[in-house]
C-alpha cells in the first residue's frame, strides 16, 4: 500500500461578510501519497486555492471559519495543532508556491537573503553553505546569470524569473509535500517544460507528494496521477487523469476539457492607418559599482526593436521570462526610460515630459501580469475602476457608478461585489478587475501583459472574446505579452517573437505559427501543442 501523506475529510469552511458566515467550500474529502501527483482543477472561485490555503492555516484568522473536517499531515491535524508546530511544517516539511509571487517575496529583501532566511531557520545552515545552496538552487530552475539575480530585488526580475524564484523556495528545504497554486502560469511554454520536468525529477528524488493547483488541462495531462475537479466550493469528479480525460463523468468536466482558445482575429483593414510607430528601441539599465557607484556594466534588456502597429489591430509579443517583453511595453507607455522612436499617432513621446503625456494617459491604457501587485488593497473594486474617470474625466458620482456596474458587467463581474476589495476576490476574477479599469476609459491602445495567464480557460475564453468585441466596437488596438502561443493564434494580427531582448522572428500571426524559420520558434510552437 501506498504511504498516504496528507488527507482531508469532509473540509468546509465559510468566510465572516456582514450578513453573517458565507460558506465557500462544501464537504472537501481527498488524500495524496507519497511520490503521488494530485492536481486540483476548477474556475477561478471554485475554491481551489481556499483549499490549498487551509492546509497550512494561511487564511486570514479574523475571517476565515473551518466550519467542519480535518486536514491531517503525516497524523498530524493542522487544524488543531499549535502555532509551533506549524512553523516547523511550513516552508519545512510542507512547502508552497504561491500564485502571485510579487505578493509574497518580501519587496525590501534581495533574492539571496530570503533563500538564505529560509534554509536557516528549517535547516540551521551557515551563511557561506546556505548562498551557495542558493546560487545552486536558482540554477536549477532555470534563471539565467544567476550570480548577479541573487542579488536582485524582486522587482529588478520579470514575472517569470520571480515565479522562479518562488519555486526555488519551496523545494529548497526538500519538503515531503509540495502545493504548487498555478506555479507555471507566468512563465513561457519552454521554461514552463523545464519547470514541470524539474517537477517531476524532484518528486521521484525526494518521493514527495504533490498538490498541484492549475486552470491549464494540458499541464494536467502532463504531470498529474489524479485529478480532482472543483465547481462552487465541491469536489465534482475525482478519477485518474487518463480515465478522467478520455470519459469524464461530470458535465462541469467536459466543458473544462472543450474549452480551449478558439477563433480567429476580428476582421481587419491592411490599410488603417498607424497608431503606434517604434524605430531603434533601446533599453538598458546600468550596473552600479564600486565605493563611488560607477556604472561597470549594463544589462542590454531591450536592443533595436521596432514595428509598427496600425489601429485596431492586435500585435502579439512572445519570447521566453526575461527577454524583454514587459521591458518593451513598458517603454512605450514611458514608463520606465529608453531610447530611440516611439510615434504615438503624430507625436514623438520621447520629447514629451510627465506633463506633457498626461492628455495620453487615457489613450493609452494598461493590463498588469500580476492583478494583485496592481491593484490597490485598501480601495474598494469600485474605486479602483473608478479612479480613471475621476482623473481624466468630469462626471458625477452617479454616473461613474453606472459606468463602474456596465464594465463590471461586461468583463463577467456581479456589480453588487463592487463594494467589496481586492482580496475578497480570486485571482482570476482581481485580472478582470484590472480589465475593467483599463476598458472604463475607453482607450485607444491598451498593453495587455498576460492578461489572461492567470485565467482559467472556460473564463479565459470569454474574456477573449470580449477583447475582440470591443476591438471591433471601439476599434481598440492591442499590444498582447504572452507566453500562450494558442491564445496569441485567437487574438493577435501580427507576432514579434523576442528572446534575450532581440527580435528573432515576425510575421503575420498564422503564417508564423504554421511556418516557423527559427529554431527558437519551432521549439515554442511544438511545446504549446503539447
Amino acid at each position: 500500500m501506498s504511504q498516504e501523506v496528507l488527507n482531508l475529510n469532509n473540509l468546509s469552511i465559510g468566510f465572516r461578510r456582514q450578513d453573517g458566515i458565507e460558506q465557500v467550500t462544501h464537504q472537501v474529502s481527498f488524500s495524496i501519497s507519497k511520490g503521488e501527483t494530485l492536481a486540483l482543477v476548477g474556475e477561478s472561485g471554485s475554491g481551489k486555492s481556499v483549499t490549498a490555503n487551509a492546509i497550512l492555516k494561511l487564511l486570514p484568522a479574523h475571517a476565515a471559519h473551518y466550519l467542519e473536517g480535518n486536514i491531517c499531515f503525516d497524523g498530524i491535524n493542522t487544524l488543531s495543532c499549535s502555532a509551533r508546530q506549524l512553523r516547523g511544517i511550513r516552508g519545512g516539511r510542507i512547502g508552497m508556491i504561491f500564485q502571485e509571487p510579487m505578493v509574497s517575496l518580501n519587496p525590501l529583501h534581495k533574492v539571496g537573503r530570503q533563500l538564505v532566511e529560509t534554509l536557516a531557520i528549517h535547516r540551521g545552515l551557515r551563511q557561506r553553505q546556505a548562498e551557495d545552496t542558493a546560487l545552486h538552487w536558482l540554477k536549477k530552475v532555470g534563471i539565467r546569470n544567476p550570480e548577479n539575480k541573487i542579488s536582485a530585488y524582486p522587482h529588478e526580475l520579470s514575472g517569470g524569473e520571480r515565479q522562479r524564484v518562488m519555486i526555488a523556495m519551496a523545494l529548497i528545504n526538500e519538503p515531503e509535500l509540495l502545493i504548487a497554486d498555478e506555479p507555471t502560469t507566468a512563465l513561457d511554454v519552454s521554461v514552463q517544460a523545464q519547470i514541470l520536468d524539474l517537477l517531476k525529477e524532484l518528486q521521484q528524488e525526494l518521493g514527495m507528494a504533490m498538490l498541484f493547483i492549475t486552470h491549464d488541462l494540458s499541464i494536467v495531462r502532463r504531470i498529474a496521477d489524479r485529478v480532482a475537479v472543483m465547481q462552487h466550493g465541491r469536489l465534482v469528479e475525482v478519477g485518474e487523469t487518463q480515465q478522467l480525460f478520455e470519459a469524464p463523468q461530470h458535465p462541469y468536466t467536459h466543458k473544462l476539457i472543450n474549452a480551449e482558445p478558439r477563433g480567429e482575429p476580428v476582421r481587419v483593414s491592411s490599410q488603417a492607418p498607424t497608431l503606434l510607430q517604434v524605430e531603434h528601441l533601446k533599453i538598458w539599465f546600468a550596473i552600479k559599482g564600486g565605493l563611488l557607484k560607477r556604472t561597470v556594466g549594463h544589462i542590454k534588456a531591450v536592443t533595436d526593436m521596432h514595428f509598427n502597429l496600425r489601429e485596431g489591430h492586435s500585435l502579439g509579443l512572445v519570447g521566453e521570462s526575461g527577454s524583454g517583453k514587459s521591458t518593451t511595453g513598458l517603454a512605450l507607455l514611458k514608463l520606465i526610460q529608453s531610447e530611440g522612436v516611439i510615434r504615438f499617432r503624430d507625436t514623438e513621446l520621447q520629447s514629451l515630459d510627465r506633463k506633457g503625456m498626461l492628455p495620453f494617459r487615457h489613450q493609452m491604457q494598461v493590463v498588469f501580469q500580476d492583478p494583485f501587485s496592481a491593484l490597490n488593497p485598501r480601495m474598494s473594486v469600485a474605486q479602483v475602476i473608478g479612479e480613471g474617470l475621476r482623473v481624466h474625466h468630469s462626471l458625477s458620482e452617479q454616473e461613474i457608478d453606472r459606468r463602474i456596474c456596465d464594465v463590471m458587467t461586461e468583463v463577467g463581474l456581479d456589480p453588487e461585489s463592487r463594494n467589496r476589495y481586492p482580496n475578497e476576490f480570486s485571482g482570476g476574477q482581481r485580472q478582470r478587475i484590472a480589465v475593467a479599469r483599463a476598458l472604463i476609459l475607453q482607450p485607444r491602445f491598451i498593453l495587455l501583459d498576460e492578461p489572461t495567464s492567470s485565467l482559467d480557460r472556460t473564463v479565459q475564453a470569454q474574456v477573449l472574446d470580449l477583447l475582440k468585441t470591443l476591438q471591433e466596437k471601439h476599434g481598440l488596438t492591442y499590444l498582447f505579452i504572452s507566453h500562450d502561443l494558442n491564445v496569441v493564434k485567437s487574438l493577435c494580427h501580427y507576432t514579434i517573437v523576442m528572446r534575450q531582448g532581440k527580435i528573432i522572428e515576425q510575421g503575420e500571426t498564422q503564417a508564423l505559427f504554421s511556418n516557423p524559420q527559427h529554431e527558437y520558434t519551432r521549439e515554442l510552437v511544438a511545446l504549446s501543442s503539447f
